[in-house]
């Protein structure tokens, strides 16, 4: 594999580093050349690590187009891998002239690279700006930036991610903490909490907003300190700020720094406060010395940063929040030095140049993989993007299967929200009743998923029926194979919709892959026999719960101790639900009474859920915690974790909580609901309609006596996933099958 790197050669900051490490590190194990069009301390300190360098200098465009093009020629690059404005339209021509695939490093974002210099903006950030758009792949400097490029109709499927690795070796800083407090001039003993940050002085890191939250602090805690470290523009600004707010002794401006050890290690608190970023190396190199971190939410910070776990988040330019969280860490040594070993396992783990080398070697394998062979192609339809946690758990499940088994493939999802589709999950989208483009798509597929869920039913909707149906016959007649995936059947009430539903599966599916008996009951009842027809599970049974210390700062963010004794409920608004909202909350009530366990309300839909519980929660006595916005599903599955019971009217509530063996008390309003309970094993559960608070009680004290004892739930959550492999065989067994077609380009309608 030979690659060549093309950059301008003037480049300082992040970029610098990031090219410099990720070259240094790929030198040993590819080959690789960089390129640049001016000689000065970039191109030194790049041969200095070794890094194959060349310099073509000089403004004559085309004569070094030139240079290249014979260069490419004679030397053999198998890919032309571009950083910056003057580097990204070179290589743009460069792909017409040569043919190789062409991909950029987004460092940052490039509609912000040149604020406050207009002529700059005009002319490099214009070339830029369309330069991208005739590259074949970007790779963003964080998920976040790869998350912007989206949202700019970047195809999602010709982005990656990447991080700004460090080297985790242990450091010795030069200089003790007096001692480099004495050097930059900060007055400070060790009765003082430093908080600091290294950053360049302009606009878009925003440290006004720090000194102003500094301040606040400080009134506080007397004890704060801030060291900044940096230069830049706004170092006057800044300085007669700290004057009028009266903290100038306080807050020590050190100037630019070489000696970043000695720095984030004399540091008690690591800060940032950008308004843009991608993701910043002081994060990690804050994170290698084991500092807490308070940082803007911006780019890929969040990434890094669980909010209440190792570190706090706050918006932009929020100089209040951003008070807050320092006088919290001020206060606590003990959880400044929790938070600051978590973080620091975590970028070790993640964020390290090693991670970072072996990504860019992914991406570089990946590329070529996909200009040699192609991608297959697949459609998924379900009823995503419309707010349903449990719903878009089912999409989410579905991609982890098939990516697992081919990560090659390429999915265009059906999606009420396609926007939000791509930038959640990294795939092509469209808008569900697009029709002409989802013929377009089930001409050029392997196959076809409609995906999970209780798709084929007329309860809420004669119109929903009909559209699945549509998409299945459409889908068939267009030359493409048709699953069913983990699917319900009902319940379908209209005869002549039954004979519709019966004669088109019959007709253009090829197999059904169900979740629960009683959708196989039906199939049968309505006279399906043609697809091939298996039992199996729900398709999210399989998905994992997110890491401990997410869901602990999920819970402690918002004011909940994470390992507290709760009993989690669940509910949505349903004809007949308000009737019995009373007794819900005579049981919640009768759980803290009887047994101590704080009710715990949180939504799968949010917008229909909570609503339902604050119908609860306002006829309650005992106290409560109420959870109002949406979650991803493992954070979701993580919450859950983290209950002594569940009562979920929602079917995916049951799910989520069932695969980690947390016992469930269901309330029907559905025969999904007791389909599945009854499924696997677990009989606490009863009719919304004819339940009271008497009864709910009674399947509480039943469902905390089994939580005494696992293995009375083991064997229900080993069966879910036993089951869960029906469901991907089915998938290993279409992916195996000769393509329909292949796509290699960006083939749109």
């Amino acid at each position: 594999m030979k690659i060549l790197h093309l950059i301008s050669g003037g480049d300082t900051g992040g970029a610098k580093t990031h090219v410099h490490t990720l070259l240094a590190g790929l030198t040993p194990l590819i080959q690789v050349k960089m390129v640049c069009f001016t000689e000065g301390p970039f191109t030194q300190e790049a041969r200095a690590l070794g890094i194959d360098t060349q310099v073509l200098p000089g403004r004559n465009f085309l004569r070094n187009l030139k240079k290249l093009e014979r260069m490419v020629r004679e030397e053999g690059f198998d890919i032309i891998h571009s950083h910056g404005a003057r580097g990204n339209m070179m290589a743009a021509f460069l792909a017409r002239r040569t043919g190789l695939p062409t991909v950029s490093t987004v460092h940052s974002d490039y509609r912000l690279d040149y604020l406050g210099r207009p002529l700059s903006r005009l002319s490099y950030g214009t070339i830029n700006t369309l330069a991208l758009r005739r590259l074949d792949y970007r790779i963003g400097v964080s998920d976040a930036m790869v998350d912007l490029l989206i949202s700019r109709k970047f195809d999602p499927e010709r982005l990656f991610a990447i991080y700004n690795g460090l080297d985790f070796t242990p450091r010795t800083p030069a200089m003790d903490r007096e001692t480099y407090f004495r050097s930059v001039g900060l007055e400070a003993d060790d009765s003082c909490v430093v908080a600091g940050i290294a950053a360049r002085l302009n606009p878009v890191k925003d440290v006004a907003t720090l000194i102003r939250g500094f301040a606040l602090a400080h009134e506080e805690v007397p004890a704060l300190r801030l060291l900044i470290a940096g230069d830049g523009e706004e170092m006057d600004n800044l300085k007669q700020l700290a004057r009028e707010l009266g903290v100038e002794k306080e807050v020590c401006f050190a100037g630019w720094i070489s000696d970043t050890d000695s720095f984030y290690h004399a540091l008690d608190i690591n800060t940032l406060t950008s308004i843009s970023e991608t993701f910043p190396y002081a994060l990690t190199e804050g994170a290698r010395a084991g500092l807490p971190t308070v940082s803007s939410q911006v780019g890929g910070v969040a990434y890094l940063i669980d909010h209440g776990a190792n570190g706090f988040l706050f918006s932009p330019g929020d100089h209040k929040a951003l008070a807050g969280h320092l006088v919290t860490l001020a206060r606590n040594p003990a959880l400044r030095k929790t938070m600051g070993q978590r973080l620091y396992e975590k970028a070790k783990r993640e964020f390290s140049i090693e991670a970072t080398i072996q990504r860019q070697l992914e991406i570089y394998e990946a590329i070529l993989r996909y200009e040699k062979q192609g991608r297959d192609r697949v459609v998924i339809c379900g009823a995503y993007g419309r707010g349903n946690a449990g719903d878009d758990a089912i999409l989410l499940a579905i991609l982890t299967e098939l990516r697992s088994i081919d990560p090659d493939l390429s999915c265009q999802v059906f999606s009420r929200s396609p926007m939000d589709t791509r930038r959640t999950y990294r795939v092509n989208a469209f808008y569900t009743f697009h029709f002409w483009k989802a013929l377009y798509y089930f001409k050029h597929a392997k196959f076809f998923i409609n995906g999970g869920g209780s798709l084929m039913q007329d309860v809420t909707s004669y119109r929903s029926l009909w559209f699945y149906l549509w998409t299945l016959a459409a889908a068939k007649r267009h030359g493409c194979p048709v699953i069913m995936y983990g699917c319900g059947i009902g319940p379908i009430r209209s005869p002549s919709n039954r004979r519709r539903a019966a004669r088109v599966m019959n007709r253009y599916v090829d197999t059904i892959t169900l979740r629960d008996p009683d959708s196989l009951k039906e199939l049968e009842v309505l006279g399906v026999t043609e697809p091939h027809i298996a039992l199996s599970a729900d398709t999210t049974v399989g998905l994992p719960a997110a890491p401990d210390d997410v869901i602990d700062g999920i819970l402690n963010s918002r004011g909940i101790p994470a390992h507290g004794k709760y009993i989690g409920f669940i509910l949505r608004p349903w004809p007949g639900f308000e009737d019995r909202a009373k007794d819900i909350a005579a049981a919640a009530d009768y759980a803290y009474e009887r047994y101590g366990l704080t009710p715990v309300f949180f939504p799968i839909e949010p917008r229909l859920d909570v609503s339902a519980a604050h119908r609860v929660t306002g006829r309650m006595t005992a106290p409560y915690h109420l959870l109002t916005q949406a979650y991803t599903a493992g954070q979701t599955i993580g919450i859950l974790s983290r209950m002594q019971v569940a009562v979920s009217m929602r079917l995916h509530g049951l799910i989520f909580a069932a695969s980690q063996g947390v016992p469930l008390v269901g309330i029907v309003y559905d025969q999904k609901v007791s389909s599945f309970l009854s499924y696997i094993g677990q009989d606490l559960y009863d009719d919304l309609k004819q339940m009271t608070a008497d009864k709910l009680k009674g399947l509480i004290d039943q469902a905390v006596t089994r939580g005494k004892d696992p293995a009375l739930l083991a064997d229900s959550v080993e069966k879910l996933r036993r089951m869960d492999q029906v469901n991907r065989q089915t998938l290993e067994e279409y992916v195996a099958q000769r393509p329909h077609t292949r796509q290699k380009g960006d083939a749109h309608p």
